[in-house]
């Protein structure tokens, strides 16, 4: 029996580690600057910020995910939901222009738009994992 639910944490667990670097790679796919490289080798505290405002936005509704599921591919597919929605909002987020572009102002190295936009992936996953707690 122990055996049985150590087998299932495993599961369960290795999963969400596998769709949060899904995730990771495509986030930095989505987003139309080099996060990896504006943070490693740049040093730019902006783009650590929204980057890691972006991983904590998409573990919450895989928390809630792996709570509420009744089954494994209930797990899955909703843990593909909660990816799919925070990957359209950094899309539409980094796509608007003009006086406010997040774009330009993390690829800068604005740490105040870095903040605003981890606060902004936070938010929405937890509307994403509040919305899954039918």
């Amino acid at each position: 029996m122990v055996l049985d639910s150590f087998v299932a944490f495993l599961q369960f667990f290795g999963t969400a580690i596998v769709l949060v670097g899904i995730f990771l790679y495509l986030y930095a796919i989505v987003t139309p600057y080099d996060d990896y490289e504006m943070i490693f080798n740049e040093n730019n505290i902006g783009a650590s910020l929204g980057f890691g405002g972006a991983i904590i936005g998409v573990s919450i509704p895989l928390y809630s995910a792996l709570v509420s599921s009744v089954s494994f591919l209930d797990f899955v597919v909703w843990g593909v939901v909660a990816i799919t929605i925070q990957l359209i909002f950094a899309l539409l987020i980094t796509r608007c222009n003009g006086k406010y572009s997040f774009t330009k102002q993390i690829s800068d190295g604005n740490i105040s738009a870095g903040l605003l936009m981890a606060f902004l992936s936070i938010s929405i996953g937890l509307i994403n994992a509040g919305s899954m707690s039918y």
